[in-house]
């Protein structure tokens, strides 16, 4: 029994944590003294080890035992030892965040193609101390390219499926199986592994997760549904994304409720946990009613602290005409429930999407405007057309779903207005490839005390051509701004309640941002990654402080 990838640090509250293992086969899996056993899908073995009366405010280093021998770490590891650290006793919390990141190799063909990685970097950052460490990362999104692996796993495609040459899916993943080759690709780098077992990580699913588009409109949607491949490629990305991403999401308390990990503990036979885990997965495609993708997790004092809610933006939209939203009605009362509900005051509220709340204003109008003649508002010519520029430029954020939009709007004015309103709302985001701070606020409703502002980190690594970073500019002129607002108004688009402005960036290298709380206060840094003598690092572009007195941006070069 080895150890085949992990380990993950997951879940990390004031006294406990949990560690994701995959190993090579079935046996016992220890963590400071706490032990679980392996279970199996599709000949794969995994565990989740609960560990329990931890320090708080305290660091542990932890090794992991596989059958009582000693797994990790490895003994060439030149990071350090891996660690659980729980909450800091000031209640100061920092989280890193950031999306998009392909898996490449570092020699100079591969930093030519996709510049340095920004999780790399990271990690070298947090390894030579000179830097805070997060005391959290979240992923938004596209870990894996299901729809454009590496050469490393399109080597493995064809050599193992030379038979499907000539698909149009020939180069794809196809199951869970092949999911698997990515999540190693991906994890299986040395230092990040390091990090991934020293940081609590969170993490939600965007499109690359499974395709390129994934749930864009009615009409991809029913294409899709009817390719001959679409059914092992859709339990295989949603069975292997409970396994690989949403298990670790999970505090103990929801992991005892879960009917899932339940029958994974609870039945004994291989096949059938197979079986179980294939019909939940399809079940969560047809009726995404059926489960739920989002979490929230509570960071810092618990009596008035951090809390992070993490929307799904993908699986469980609302696709049809008149009735599109960006997540349906019964997750949208989860979220109202985790942010408006809260028994407790919530500080800062990290209100999360791979998919950015808030694009440029110009992006914005597009988008309205393409969802409004998609729809109908010229005619069967014009749904056509917003059809294809729909699909053509990816114009499927919140702007292009504008019910969920409004519903955002009317759910940051209860906020700020409710008996203790945040002191800030800080929309984290990824997906498009680009990082920016806008600074936010609603036109209906006053809120001096709460500070909104759209903060999007992307891409870890995987860089976009010129082409692409001069349309962002462009959608950010305000000439263009207003002839697309006046587009979108001649199709009956109403103006939103909330105006906002791009007060950094955009910027277009790979990267991370960090959100820093302390107490009433919290401060945004940008960091990109540069290679500098011939390692990769990262560098300061942004330090932004949000205060109730004020707000402050330093750029920095």
């Amino acid at each position: 029994m080895q150890l085949k990838l992990g380990p993950l640090l997951r879940y990390v509250d004031e006294t406990r944590a949990t560690v994701w293992v995959e190993t090579t086969s079935a046996g016992e899996v220890e963590v400071l003294g706490h032990r679980a056993r392996t279970w199996s899908v599709h000949g794969h073995h995994y565990a989740l080890v609960l560990i329990e009366g931890l320090e708080p405010a305290s660091s542990t280093p932890y090794e992991v035992h596989l059958d009582g021998v000693k797994a990790w770490p490895l003994e060439e590891s030149p990071y350090g030892p891996s660690v659980i650290r729980t909450p800091r006793a000031d209640g100061t919390f920092r989280l890193t965040f950031g999306s998009c990141r392909r898996s490449a190799p570092f020699d100079e063909q591969g930093l030519k193609d996709f510049g340095p990685d920004a999780l790399v970097a990271l990690a070298e950052r947090m390894s030579s101390g000179d830097a805070d460490w997060p005391d959290a990362v979240l992923l938004l999104g596209d870990q894996v390219y299901a729809d454009d692996p590496s050469d490393a796993v399109l080597a493995k495609l064809r050599a193992a499926h030379g038979g499907r040459q000539g698909s149009e899916v020939a180069d794809e993943i196809g199951n869970f199986e092949e999911y698997t080759w990515l999540y190693d690709d991906a994890w299986l780098n040395p230092v990040v592994r390091w990090l991934f077992s020293t940081v609590p990580l969170c993490m939600l699913l965007d499109d690359h997760d499974l395709r390129d588009d994934w749930n864009t409109s009615l009409t991809w949607r029913r294409w899709v549904t009817a390719q001959p491949w679409w059914h092992d490629r859709v339990i295989g990305a949603y069975a292997s994304y409970w396994v690989y991403q949403h298990l670790g999401n999970l505090s103990p308390e929801q992991l005892e409720k879960d009917p899932t990990y339940a029958a994974m503990r609870g039945l004994d036979d291989e096949d059938e946990r197979s079986s179980y885990l294939d019909a939940f997965a399809w079940e969560a495609d047809e009726d995404p009613a059926s489960t739920r993708w989002s979490f929230y997790r509570d960071f810092g004092a618990r009596s008035r602290g951090v809390r992070l809610v993490a929307v799904d933006s993908r699986c469980s939209r609302q696709l049809e005409p008149g009735e599109r939203a960006m997540v349906d009605a019964h997750e949208w009362e989860w979220v109202r429930r985790h942010t408006i509900g809260a028994t407790q005051p919530i500080n800062h509220l990290l209100l999360a999407s791979t998919l950015p709340f808030l694009l440029t204003p110009g992006l914005h109008h597009l988008e309205g405007w393409d969802e409004a003649i998609s729809s109908g508002a010229w005619g069967p010519l014009g749904s056509r057309l917003g059809e294809k520029i729909r699909q053509g430029m990816d114009l499927e954020h919140w702007a292009s779903f504008r019910n969920s939009f409004d519903d955002l709007t009317d759910l940051l004015g209860e906020l700020v207005q409710s008996e203790n309103p945040p002191n800030s709302v800080l929309m984290l985001s990824g997906d498009v490839h680009c990082s920016y701070l806008a600074e936010a606020s609603l036109t209906e409703v006053e809120h001096p005390g709460t500070a909104i502002r759209q903060l999007t980190m992307s891409p870890f690594r995987n860089p976009v051509g010129w082409h692409i970073r001069l349309a962002n500019k462009l959608l950010d002129s305000r000439g263009l701004t207003r002839v697309l607002h006046g587009l979108s108004r001649s199709a009956g688009v109403r103006d939103v309640a909330a105006s906002w402005r791009t007060a950094y960036g955009p910027w277009f290298e790979n990267g991370v941002m960090t959100v820093t709380v302390y107490g009433e206060d919290a401060a945004v840094d940008v960091d990109h990654a540069r290679l500098v003598d011939g390692r990769q690092s990262l560098t300061s572009t942004l330090r932004y402080r949000i205060a109730p007195e004020g707000m402050h941006g330093v750029p920095r070069r």
